[in-house]
């Protein structure tokens, strides 16, 4: 037992709880909550969180992720990659007929955050409720850890909740873990799902539409953790364009800071530019027929002699070209006799 003088009062809660409250986790144990009697000492200058249950968020007023950001000094438990586990929440939670719940691993003290787990619609309710109801059906969940999970002793286990109705809020507890048998360096996933948080999506009351809110965790970001990677919180597509201007520490591309050897690179290569070629130049039209020049031409009276008489009437000036463009087939010889024709005489 990590707290020796532990109240029988304290060990009660960890399992009943005062009355009906929101949720939180109390296995594996949920930095500072005072509800359960086997976790490590809080930190020095810090204290017990009589408000584990409360929610971190809503969308105009928000705590950090985790609630508190100070660690524990040793592991709450000890984890394998790829074995399976379970996590169990306290009895008598208020639990807004269900809603959206995920399990996400941070290596870097909870500033990036890879799904493991997704509860979707129904969590604590198991299935579509008719109407709305505040009683659990479910308050424990079993599912395997990914065998490629890195090892380390500094891991924060996460758990983080939007609910199906009552205020738009956000839920979230944070345990430390050690995780063992991993058998990568790094893990990528889908980035955990902020909403109903000041500068991030809100996810309406469903009013029995349990697909609402679904959009966004379908379209999460992949992010990279490991031991040696940290970055700042990447905003999916939708999300961005829902609010613009995330606050600071929770927007922006992953960036990988000495990523540990066979860690895959957040950052891709930078993608090849294409050089455009040089359009050809069309060679300038060349006229397919020679222009036909004019032909210059003179007009010439001409007399008609008619039995070697000319008259007045009978001139008339015809156009005479000085010379021609048109080809002239010239025989050779020919073998008609030539046939007389009437004499013309230039005046």
């Amino acid at each position: 037992m990590y707290r020796p003088v532990a109240s029988l009062a304290a060990s009660i809660l960890c399992f009943t709880g005062f009355v009906a409250a929101h949720a939180s986790m109390i296995s594996p144990c949920v930095r500072y909550t005072p509800f359960c009697d086997h976790c490590p000492p809080v930190p020095a200058g810090q204290s017990l969180d009589y408000n584990i249950n409360a929610p971190i968020g809503s969308p105009d007023s928000s705590q950090p992720l985790c609630k508190n950001t100070t660690p524990y000094d040793t592991p709450v438990a000890t984890w394998t990659a790829g074995q399976p586990v379970t996590v169990h929440f306290r009895p008598h939670a208020a639990v807004h007929s269900g809603g959206h719940c995920e399990f996400s691993v941070s290596y870097d003290n909870g500033k990036t955050f890879a799904v493991i787990h997704q509860e979707l619609r129904y969590c604590f309710v198991g299935s579509k409720p008719t109407g709305q109801v505040n009683d659990a059906s479910v308050l424990s969940y079993t599912f395997t850890l990914p065998s490629n999970l890195p090892s380390s002793d500094r891991v924060v286990f996460s758990w983080s909740w939007v609910n199906a109705s009552g205020n738009r809020e956000l839920y979230h507890n944070c345990a430390d873990i050690a995780i063992k048998g991993g058998s990568s360096n790094a893990y990528t996933a889908k980035q955990m799902t902020i909403a109903n948080y000041p500068g991030f999506p809100t996810i309406p009351e469903f009013n029995g539409n349990y697909e609402t809110g679904l959009e966004l965790y379908n379209n999460a970001p992949n992010v990279t953790v490991g031991p040696g990677i940290s970055g700042a919180y990447a905003v999916s597509a939708s999300a961005a364009a829902a609010n613009p201007n995330p606050p600071a520490g929770y927007h922006g591309v992953p960036v990988v800071a000495s990523p540990p050897a066979g860690a895959p690179s957040a950052r891709p290569a930078p993608a090849a530019v294409p050089v455009a070629a040089p359009a050809p130049i069309a060679p300038a039209a060349m006229p397919t027929t020679p222009p036909v020049p004019s032909v210059p031409s003179v007009l010439h009276p001409v007399a008609l002699v008619d039995g070697g008489h000319q008259t007045a009437s009978s001139v008339a000036p015809v156009a005479t070209p000085l010379y021609s463009t048109a080809p002239v087939a010239v025989p050779l010889y020919t073998s008609v006799p030539p046939t007389p024709i009437k004499r013309c005489q230039l005046v």
